[in-house]
C-alpha cells in the first residue's frame, strides 16, 4: 500500500512512518517543518516539504492508497490565544486535503484526532458516544474535522476513521535510529518531568493535590506511542466505507504523583515538585474506554508507565 503521512516529520507522525515502513509500505511523509524535523523521517521514506493546503501536486505525482493524518497545531494555550491559527490550519488544511484526495481518488483516510473533543466528561472511562463539548479552539477545530470526515464519508465514498487520545509518551528505540518527542515548546507532563530529571528545569509544580482520587492528584491516559502507531496500521487495514470513531486509551489512567514515581525509578534521579494550586477547568480524572477499539481493531495497549518513561528517557539520553 502506498500511504501519506500529513506531518510525517512530528513526534507521533515520525514514529509511525517508521512501523508503516517496517510493515513493508510505500510511504511518503509531508510537513512544512514548522513544528516537526526532516531528520526524524526515517531514510527509507520519500520527504515532501509542504504544507496540507499544498498537496495537490503530491497525490497527482503517483495514485495513493490512503493518507494518516496528522498534521495539525496542537498548543491548547495557543488555541485560545490564536484560534484563527487552528480554524486556518486544522480545519482549512484538512478541507484542502480531503479535496485533493477526492481530485485524486484517494480512497481512505485515518485522522489524528484528540479527546479534547469530549472537553470536561460527566464519566469514566469515556465512551464514543459521550456529548462533545470541547472547552477550547484546539479541541473545537478537532471536532470540526470529524464532523467533516463524516459529511465526506457520507457523501463521497470515503472510508474515515477519527482515532481519538490524550497523552503519548515513549519512544521508538532501534540500535541505528530512534524516534521520539522534541518539541520546542513542551506541555506535556512525562517530557517535563524528563527535563527536571535531567536538570534542565528546576521543579516540577503539581496542580493540585486534594482531588477525589486515590493520591490527591489528576489521573490522566498515557498510551505509549508505539502502541498508538499499531492502532493507526490496524486503522489502516480496517478503514472502510464510511466513518468511525474510536478512543484509544489505557480503560484506567495515571495519577500525577504516579507520573513522577515512574520518573523517579526510569531515571534513578530525584525529582523536585513544588504543589501548587489547581487549575481552573482541569477535571479530577480524563480516561478514555477503549473497547470499541479492542472490539473493532483488537487493539489493546500493551506498554505501561514505566515503559513509556524509560523509553522517552532513553531517547532524550541519545
Amino acid at each position: 500500500m502506498r500511504v501519506l503521512v500529513t506531518g510525517g516529520a512530528g513526534y507521533i507522525g515520525s514514529v509511525v512512518v517508521a512501523m508503516l515502513l517496517d510493515a513493508g509500505h510505500e510511504v511518503t511523509a509531508l510537513d512544512d517543518l514548522s513544528t516537526g524535523h526532516e531528520g526524524a523521517v526515517a531514510p527509507a521514506a520519500e520527504f515532501v516539504k509542504a504544507s496540507i493546503t499544498e498537496v495537490g501536486p503530491v497525490l497527482a505525482e503517483r495514485p495513493y492508497d490512503a493518507v494518516l493524518h496528522f498534521a495539525a497545531r496542537s498548543l491548547v494555550g495557543e488555541s485560545v490565544e490564536h484560534p484563527d491559527r487552528y480554524w486556518h490550519n486544522n480545519v482549512g488544511g484538512t478541507l484542502a486535503l480531503l479535496d485533493a484526495m477526492r481530485a485524486h481518488g484517494v480512497p481512505r483516510i485515518v485522522f489524528s484526532s484528540t479527546a479534547a473533543t469530549y472537553g470536561e466528561p460527566s464519566a469514566v472511562p469515556i465512551v464514543e458516544d459521550a456529548p462533545a463539548a470541547p472547552t477550547n479552539p484546539y479541541g473545537a477545530s478537532k471536532l470540526a474535522v470529524d464532523l467533516v470526515l463524516g459529511d465526506y464519508a457520507r457523501a463521497y465514498d470515503l472510508a474515515a476513521v477519527s482515532l481519538r487520545y490524550f497523552n503519548v509518551a515513549g519512544a521508538l528505540l532501534r540500535p541505528d535510529a530512534a524516534y521520539g518527542e522534541r518539541h520546542a515548546v513542551e506541555t506535556h507532563l512525562i517530557p517535563i518531568a524528563l527535563q527536571v530529571a535531567a536538570g534542565t528545569r528546576a521543579t516540577l509544580d503539581i496542580y493540585g493535590t486534594d482531588y477525589p482520587t486515590t493520591d490527591g492528584t489528576c489521573v490522566r491516559d498515557y498510551v505509549h506511542v508505539v502502541d498508538l502507531g499499531d492502532a493507526h496500521l490496524r486503522a489502516l487495514d480496517a478503514a472502510g466505507p464510511g466513518h468511525r470513531v474510536i478512543n484509544l486509551g489505557s480503560g484506567s489512567g495515571y495519577s500525577v504523583r504516579q507520573v513522577v514515581d515512574a520518573v523517579r525509578r526510569a531515571t534513578g534521579h530525584e525529582l523536585p515538585v513544588r504543589e501548587v494550586d489547581r487549575r481552573p477547568g482541569d477535571p479530577a480524572v480524563l480516561v478514555a474506554s477503549n473497547a470499541r477499539a479492542a472490539a473493532e481493531l483488537g487493539w489493546t495497549p500493551t506498554r505501561d508507565l514505566d515503559q513509556m518513561v524509560t523509553d522517552a528517557w532513553g531517547f532524550t539520553s541519545r
